[in-house]
């Protein structure tokens, strides 16, 4: 005997029959006519089965609507409401449709890209009475296309959860110590970062804050709980959550050379000072300007103040100071590692 038809497979046939109805649908149209309905054993049986369904379509926002041309039940119809359920035409400037490429090029991880990659098709046609929309939206992001590592098998099930708010069971490998157990989590928020996918929640066990690589994360991800069991905070900060700080804001206290540094500057909470009207900071007596500036991310704040070079200095905090200085000596290392195997640039192989 052939197997019966999927429930979301019929319930697929039954929107596809309802909105290609010239009018509407009876029962019994609809029973002899899309598949899968023909599997009911009796008329009861259908019966439960379309009302059900029905049901199920109006739960997802596709409006059914009930027809009655006459008052007899036989002569009662169906059909999808299309003035509601048609999308609104799709205008999209090259720039916009540039952007969603970006996007979309993001995901290379293949358990979304093929979604991705339908839906930026779509919506490229629907942008095609403007000629050269689709190119001029390419050219707009060349050479920006983002790269982060697969996520992973535990990526969707961890999506869906943060989507129904439902707590999750995992087998986790700790990278400090290598241990291996049982976690709990009300997941909040995935982020990429640092090459590789996190997600953010609350540890049940620990009932603290906890963020877990997905990479480390050891067979599948479980249910543990029912849907809407607990509420995320409404705004999470990435970087001050993986960098163990909580979110705390702290206060940086830094030199920084006339006319450089223009983001830092941008976001002190002080006037500049003129070194010369501190002279107990040793460090600033070139005539470099102090500043103080917030930063929550030791180890984000750390990165961008590293690019800056010898152009900013850390007076306070320490830790801060510290940190800044060990990316210093990592990439003056790499640089002198490479001039050592004659890989740096301007190195004489003759």
């Amino acid at each position: 005997m052939p197997s019966q038809i999927p429930p979301a497979e019929r319930l697929l046939n039954l929107v596809i029959a309802l909105v290609n109805a010239p009018s509407s649908l009876s029962k019994q149209q609809v029973r002899t006519s899309v598949a899968g309905y023909g599997d009911a054993p009796s008329p009861d049986a259908f019966e439960r089965m379309f009302e059900r369904d029905k049901d199920t379509l109006r739960e997802l926002g596709i409006p059914v609507l009930t027809v009655d041309a006459g008052g007899h039940s036989d002569d009662v119809g169906y059909r999808v409401d299309l003035d509601a359920y048609t999308l609104a035409p799709v205008d999209l400037t090259s720039a916009e449709l540039g952007v969603l490429s970006l996007a979309a090029q993001f995901w290379q991880d293949k358990t979304l890209r093929t979604d991705t990659a339908r839906a930026l098709t779509k919506l490229r046609a629907a942008g095609r009475g403007d000629p050269g929309v689709g190119d001029a939206g390419t050219d707009v992001v060349a050479g920006l296309t983002p790269r982060v590592r697969a996520a992973g098998r535990a990526f969707g099930p961890l999506l869906d959860a943060i989507q129904d708010r439902r707590p999750v069971r995992f087998t986790y490998r700790a990278a400090s110590t290598g241990e291996v157990r049982e976690r709990e989590l009300e997941p909040w928020r995935l982020a990429a970062r640092r090459g590789g996918w996190y997600v953010l929640g609350r540890d049940r066990d620990r009932d603290a804050p906890r963020a877990f690589r997905l990479s480390r994360i050891e067979g599948s991800v479980r249910a543990s709980g029912a849907a809407r069991s607990f509420e995320p905070p409404a705004e999470v900060d990435v970087d001050a959550f993986l960098s163990g700080r909580g979110g705390s804001e702290r206060l940086a206290r830094l030199a920084v050379v006339p006319e450089r540094a223009g983001a830092v500057r941008a976001r002190a909470t002080r006037p500049e000072r003129a070194a010369d009207d501190v002279a107990e900071d040793p460090v600033t007596a070139d005539g470099r300007d102090v500043l103080e500036v917030p930063f929550t991310s030791l180890a984000g704040f750390a990165s961008e103040l590293a690019g800056y070079a010898d152009a900013v200095v850390v007076l306070d905090p320490p830790d801060l100071r510290d940190a800044v200085v060990v990316r210093l000596r990592t990439a003056a290392g790499l640089d002198a590692g490479e001039r050592e195997n004659g890989q740096g640039q301007g190195v004489d192989r003759g």
